[in-house]
Formats: structure tokens, sequence, C-alpha cells
């Protein structure tokens, strides 16, 4: 995968979250390869993804590190998928499942870190190495991949205050943060805080249920009706979902031209970029990060050290020295959609500039 030339430092690799809990769910990470039998090609690895909502897991994530274990395995590796569909208890039965069908790896995105703990446990207790993707879940897992959480939170609010200007000075922004239950909303967050505190006022703060757009949508509906459409002048928005329910809610409310902060750099998302309800998105470079997340799993699967994959060490609050690796990201605005989503294969111009988009793609030079 290409890196995308205008990629955001990622900052500090090697990320430290508090470490608690007790003495049987904390201490250094232990390297199951070393006691795992050492397997060939023909290993079967689960692929666990949170929800279906938010369009990159079944458009990106499941279809890369499907092909990528399929690479690494000369074709014989069988990835078996399922998707919890924003269900905790769900994802925890079809942890279950996949212990008892005995995959070889479970590559574990989490709808909830907390909740998935006991079932990361019980594959531990099965041989069964964990990596968990996207989202440090709490139990012994064994890897993890994502990108610099915070730093998504930072490019998040700079480029928000740099659309603000000197509106930033006068007005008040609606933050609209992610699940409580996705410590990556949490990471988001702060780094947006760290940015935006002391510089602009947040009229309205809010933690969006499951990540829906639906709520994201009444949320905004309660912020305007709270603070008055002419107090509003621009939205912290955690992903490119939530982007899509407020812009709904700022247009029936009669507020237009303000800018609104996004993540994942889903179709719709760069759509609206395009034509301006969406001032920016963060564009994570997926391909790199499920590449990584196979590469791991089929090295855990066979036994193998992660040495040659994992340079750093990350903390969750219940492990300690989880081999990880972190992705840059890059900040993703009607001037780089070229050098970014189109440059990388993510999308291709007729796919962004379809239809209604095609006078707005043409006014802006992508075509």
């Amino acid at each position: 995968m290409r890196r995308a030339a205008v990629a955001v430092a990622a900052g500090a690799m090697a990320v430290s979250l508090a470490a608690c809990g007790s003495a049987k769910e904390s201490g250094d990470n232990n390297d199951s390869a070393a006691s795992s039998p050492k397997k060939g090609d023909d290993i079967k690895v689960g692929l666990l993804l949170p929800e279906n909502e938010t369009a990159r897991y079944e458009k990106f994530d499941k279809p890369l590190i499907e092909k990528k274990v399929k690479e690494l395995t000369s074709n014989k590796g069988e990835v078996v998928y399922a998707n919890a569909k924003q269900d905790a208890s769900l994802q925890s039965q079809q942890v279950d499942t996949m212990v008892t069908n005995k995959v070889d790896v479970l590559i574990v995105d989490a709808v909830d870190a907390a909740a998935i703990k006991n079932s990361v446990q019980k594959a531990k207790d099965a041989g069964i190495p964990v990596v968990a993707y996207d989202r440090l879940a709490q139990g012994p897992i064994d890897a993890y991949t994502s990108f610099d959480n915070e730093t998504v939170g930072k490019t998040q609010g700079e480029a928000l205050l740099k659309a603000l200007g000197d509106k930033a000075k006068d007005g008040q922004i609606v933050m609209m943060n992610g699940s409580s239950t996705d410590p990556n909303a949490a990471q988001f967050k702060a780094g947006a805080h760290s940015v935006l505190d002391g510089k602009v006022k947040i009229g309205r703060e809010y933690d969006t249920k499951e990540w829906k757009p639906a709520n994201a949508n009444a949320n905004m509906e309660g912020a305007i009706s709270a603070l008055g459409k002419d107090k509003i002048v621009g939205v912290y928005s955690a992903n490119d979902g939530m982007a899509g329910g407020i812009i709904t809610a700022l247009k029936a409310a009669g507020i237009g031209d303000i800018p609104v902060t996004g993540q994942d750099a889903e179709l719709a998302g760069v759509q609206r970029i395009v034509t301006g309800e969406q001032y920016m998105s963060v564009y994570k470079p997926y391909p790199q990060e499920a590449d990584v997340a196979a590469e791991m799993a089929v090295a855990l699967a066979k036994g193998e050290s992660l040495d040659s994959i994992a340079k750093d060490k990350v903390d969750s609050p219940t492990t300690k020295g989880v081999p990880s690796v972190l992705v840059p990201v890059v900040s993703l605005t009607k001037d780089n959609i070229k050098d970014t989503v189109i440059k990388d294969g993510i999308y291709t111009v007729n796919e962004i500039c379809a239809g209604k988009y095609k006078a707005a793609c043409d006014k802006i030079g992508l075509e």
C-alpha cells in the first residue's frame, strides 16, 4: 500500500495507557508464540468486526484482511468472519463460537473494549492468541494495531480552528464525540480538547451512543435548541457517519456554511467535502492497518515472533507491554483528495464524482 504523501506525523509511537487491575489481570504481555506449536500455512483466522453502519468495516477492513491472509499463506489460510452489529453480547457469543470451532488466532475489533475482556481470556485459556484491531481491547491480548488516536483528535481540532479563523473568538462550537464504550473515542476526544480548549467556547458536548448518525442528529437538534442557531459557528464531529446526521440537523434548522469535521474518509463524507457541506475528514490508511493485523495474526497462528512486525509496546488497562504498530493519519480536505484516497486506490474519481457531485468536482478540479 502506498502511504499517502501528506501524512500527519503520528507522534510518539510508544503509547502508554494507565495500567491497573488485579495482579492476575495485569502484568507484562507474554509472547504466546513461545509456547504455541508451529503450524504451516493451513491456518484458520477468526475475524470479528464491531458493526456495519460505518462503511469502512465491510468495504475495506474485511476484504483487505482476507486478501493479506491469503497472500501470506499461499492461499491456504482461511478467514472466518463475524460482525457484531454493535452488540457487545453478540460479539461475546461470536468469540465463544470461534473458540469452540478452534480457530488458530483471533483478530478482534471490540464493540466494548472492557466487556470483551472475559472473552479474550477464554480465547487465551484455549491457547488462541488475540490481535486487538483498531480498538485496544482489555484482557490478555497478544498484539495491537491501530492509528495514533490522540493525533486523530488533534488533527480534527486543528482543522476546525483553521476553518473557523476569527470566528473562534466569538462563537460557540458543538462537540459530538463517539461512543463512551469505545476507548478510541476517549482518545479522539482528548486529542481534540488538547487543541480546542482555551481557543474556542464549547457550547455543548455529547458522547454519542453507539456512534449512530441518528443519535448524533438528535443531539445536534438539542444543541441547536439550547444554544440558538445563530450562536453555533462550527461542529467537531468524531466521524463521518455522525457528520452526516449533524449536517442534516443543521440544514433543517437553516444553518449552513459552518465547518464540520469527520473521520474515516467514507465515500459520503468525501462527497460532502467536495460540495463544501463537510469541511474535512481524517483519512486512515486502512490497507496499512489491515496488512499489519493480518501479518500479526498469521505470525501468531504459526507460533512465530512478532519482533520483526511490532517495534513498539502499548499498555492497556489490563495488560502491559503489548506488541503494537500505530499507523499515521492524514487530514483530508478538498485540496488533497487526489493525493490521498484516489492515489491510494480507495475510491476512483468516477465514484466520488458520480451524478449530482460532478459539478462540484469540476469546480475544484477533480476530474
